[in-house]
């Protein structure tokens, strides 16, 4: 918001001041008024045209593999730094919109940026082969480099952006790691997106889920019905907002119909994220 002009003095005034005051009064109505600065968002997507999926949007995770740009689903997730602007171009074409999904609570050895990232924020490895925990407290050297993964996201094209391993707190990171921590940079990475004018994803991370959903746009979750999480869920629902949901483990049969009921997106997926889905069969099927 543009500060207040500070009010000038009311003073009297002699007659030929006032004279000369009503004079320059009407030169300055007779100028014309300079053109406004255009705005950041004028040159791209405005924050009123952020894609907000909803409830029961139905979805495809790819994430290894050759891309399949063939699946009939209306929105697809696949990896940023794997795929170009000429692949996000592709599914446009077919009408789907297309999430980019981006490690920001982890660091890759396999990344392209990831000599960029200092020995001091990283921590334990978080159960998959060259990942590590990143200190999240030290947004000085993270904020930065989400920056700069996030920009790469929009000029690809993408309409959203899925940041994976939001949850540290609650694991062995190797860092003192509070519910706080997590909510401040779980924030930094949703306002980092906005700024790009993309959607942004809450994953996983259920427990911040009341404190978090006005901040995000939509929810992905792994497993939520394996371990009988599904209604912490509900808040993003209710909020219109999407809930990417996937099971690895649990037959359709054992899921869907309570996920319709909770108004969920669920596909059961196998751990490789490659093409293959089963989604949940619609109503009545």
């Amino acid at each position: 918001m543009r500060d207040r002009v500070a009010a000038r003095g009311t003073g009297r005034q002699t007659a030929p001041a006032v004279t000369v005051l009503i004079l320059l009064a009407m030169l300055v109505g007779c100028t014309p008024a300079p053109r406004p600065a255009p705005s950041p968002a004028s040159s791209g997507r405005s924050a009123a045209a952020r894609w907000q999926p909803a409830p029961g949007t139905g979805w495809q995770w790819q994430l290894s593999g050759r891309l399949d740009t063939t699946v009939d689903a209306p929105v697809y997730d696949i990896d940023g730094f794997e795929h170009g602007a000429a692949e996000v171009a592709a599914l446009h074409r077919k009408g789907r919109k297309v999430i980019c999904y981006l490690s920001t609570g982890a660091w890759e050895e396999f990344r392209p940026d990831a000599a960029k990232f200092p020995a001091a924020v990283l921590g334990r490895g978080n159960g998959w082969q060259g990942e590590r925990w990143l200190d999240i407290r030290r947004t000085d050297v993270l904020e930065p480099l989400m920056e700069s993964r996030i920009a790469m996201c929009a000029r690809k094209g993408f309409d959203a952006v899925e940041p994976d391993n939001m949850d540290g707190y609650r694991n062995r990171s190797g860092f003192p790691l509070t519910a706080a921590d997590q909510l401040r940079y779980n924030r930094l990475i949703a306002r980092i997106a906005h700024r790009h004018h993309l959607a942004v994803g809450l994953k996983n991370d259920l427990a911040q889920i009341p404190e978090l959903v006005g901040d995000f746009d939509f929810a992905v979750n792994e497993q939520c019905a394996q371990y009988g999480e599904c209604e912490e869920l509900s808040p993003f629902v209710k909020a219109g907002k999407a809930v990417f949901h996937v099971e690895y483990e649990l037959p359709v049969a054992r899921f869907c119909a309570r996920s319709r009921q909770l108004g969920l997106s669920s596909l059961r997926k196998k751990y490789e994220l490659g093409v293959w889905r089963e989604p949940c069969p619609a109503a009545g099927s």
